[in-house]
């Protein structure tokens, strides 16, 4: 991922890495359980992902996502980021860890998930910079507080 645009100074694209590497961190840990044959922590562990992806797409796809779609140069390749977000959650929804077959997809979707991530981290979220007006970073940063309300 990429150091050099500044992006990463924005509060809300840190917070969107920082859920990023959250989500990798489980995802590497979910991996690691499944090579180790260890069903019950890797169930657990899907179930942490998923709710982990739930609240993180949500601010991202009705914030970020949204207001950057306005732009129809930003629209295809967002469109092809929810495929995915709707993709990985299918799986996890219904992977059956008994099942080998599903046991690998859940790794290989671990392993596309780094890719999927620098696609928003070394694509969309520098693009942002440029392509975002005040107004809009506002609504983004309201719909990602949204979807992460705070407890207490």
């Amino acid at each position: 991922m990429c150091f050099y645009c500044g992006c990463r100074e924005i509060p809300l694209i840190a917070d969107l890495i920082a859920e990023h590497e959250d989500v990798t961190d489980l995802g590497a840990a979910l991996t690691a359980a499944l090579g180790a044959g260890d069903l019950d922590r890797a169930r657990h562990l899907v179930r942490e992902v998923a709710e982990k992806l739930r609240s993180h797409w949500l601010g991202e796809e009705t914030g970020l996502f949204d207001v950057m779609r306005a732009d129809e140069g930003y629209r295809e390749y967002i469109d092809a980021l929810v495929r995915e977000h709707r993709e990985l959650r299918d799986l996890l929804a219904g992977a059956d860890l008994e099942q080998p077959a599903d046991r690998a997809r859940v790794v290989e979707a671990m392993e596309e998930l780094y890719h999927h991530i620098a696609k928003e981290e070394d694509g969309l979220f520098p693009a942002s910079l440029t392509a975002l007006s005040g107004e809009q970073w506002d609504r983004a940063m309201r719909a990602w507080a949204a979807a992460h309300p705070r407890v207490g």
